[in-house]
């Protein structure tokens, strides 16, 4: 029956491309009009049907990186990109609408990341072995979105452009004291000390990356002005010129976005300045595949703008500026699954087949996200003062990136 079911659903609902389909049982069936993409799936086992009709992204997800399911040629970017281009703008009847939607928004108000609990969601996916991420990131370990100025621009140079960029605007002269929440491996504290003559305060809930952010400072020789804690940011109390935080927001879920702002605007200093980079979408809100929430990123939130300016408006924060890049992450994205299949020999070292299979879909899923679906990398520029920053964009590109 749920073999019967799952075809004729999608034989419905396929509109682009071509889906060659083998059951378990060896039953086959070529579904869609035809053309690009154009994929080949089997399935080995014969409950998966019943778990993509209730709960497609979670059990495609499962299915693949547990081998229950193979894609021909192990294409996972075209399955991917076949399965985006056939649910947007899916219509179902309207009750179904209406129950879908209330599922989406009690799905993004459980997301309650106490502290206790932020810790052990930030250890599930930074704690892994130290040299996991030495095998794909940049020789400076940026895990978050790079900045390609130029077509021609390697991952390094483009990382670096980035950090150019934030450092642009957040208006750094030497002696400010800057905060950086979720400060990663170190490398753009340890930057902006260098380049800015700032000292940085970063606070990080990744046991892995605080004691190699430590080293790194150490051995650029800006120890004396960087600072790298154990802490969630909502336990600061100190008092900073400039507040920073890239690829954090999106670890802090919907419930404690208002709490968030409220936080950073009571960290600023009277004449303060933060610059905030994180996963967004273009789209009205929306919850991240129950896939990643269980596998990757637990307790996960990517808000929509809306979301971030109604929780800005109530913070006392001016919205100095909004910067929204598009094709950006992507092809971070295709440089860092490059750099994965090149080392997938010692990763596999690490850990095993199936870890590699979790990883390679995490990372094409992700890709995949930006390049078809609704994400895009937003950076709000914020203020305590409404002339705190600039009325133009001039001064940015006159000094702060001239170098980079």
């Amino acid at each position: 029956m749920w073999d019967k079911l799952l075809v004729a659903l999608l034989g419905r609902g396929i509109r682009t491309g071509r889906l060659r389909l083998t059951l378990a049982n060896g039953e086959s069936h070529d579904l869609g009009p035809g053309g690009a993409p154009e994929v080949g799936v089997t399935l080995h086992d014969p409950s998966l049907p019943r778990r993509f009709i209730f709960a497609p992204e979670l059990a495609m997800g499962e299915a693949y990186v547990d081998g229950r399911l193979t894609i021909e040629g192990d294409d996972i970017r075209s399955f991917l990109t076949f399965a985006i281009r056939n649910g947007k703008n899916r219509r179902l009847p309207f009750p179904l609408q209406q129950l879908s939607q209330l599922r989406k928004r009690a799905r993004s108000w459980t997301i309650w990341n106490w502290i206790g609990r932020a810790r052990r969601n930030v250890a599930h996916h930074y704690d892994l072995s130290e040299e996991l991420y030495d095998l794909f990131l940049d020789e400076q370990k940026q895990y978050t979105c790079a900045y390609f100025r130029d077509d021609d621009m390697t991952l390094e140079a483009a990382q670096q452009a980035k950090i150019a960029h934030i450092g642009g605007k957040l208006l750094l002269r030497p002696g400010m004291r800057v905060l950086d929440i979720g400060s990663g491996f170190g490398t753009l504290a340890i930057a902006l000390a260098r380049d800015h003559g700032v000292s940085v305060t970063g606070v990080t809930l990744s046991e892995v990356q605080l004691a190699e952010a430590r080293v790194r400072a150490k051995a650029a020789g800006v120890a004396d002005r960087v600072e790298f804690r154990l802490q969630d940011y909502r336990e600061v109390t100190e008092h900073f010129d400039r507040v920073v935080s890239v690829g954090m927001m999106e670890h802090v879920g919907l419930p404690h976005l208002r709490g968030y702002f409220r936080k950073v605007a009571d960290l600023m200093a009277p004449e303060g300045v933060a610059l905030i980079h994180y996963i967004g979408r273009w789209s009205p809100p929306d919850v991240i595949s129950p896939w990643f929430d269980k596998y990757i990123f637990p307790g996960a939130y990517c808000p929509s703008l809306s979301e971030a300016t109604r929780a800005i408006e109530r913070s006392g924060l001016v919205l100095a500026d909004v910067e929204v890049w598009r094709g950006h992450y992507e092809r971070t994205l295709q440089e860092w699954q490059k750099r994965f299949e090149r080392n997938l020999n010692r990763v596999l070292s690490i850990y095993d087949a199936r870890f590699v299979r979790m990883w390679r879909y995490y990372l094409t899923s992700a890709e995949c996200g930006f390049a078809e679906a609704n994400m895009v990398i937003h950076q709000l520029q914020l203020a305590k003062d409404r002339y705190g920053v600039p009325p133009t964009r001039d001064y940015l590109y006159h000094h702060g990136e001239a170098g980079s």
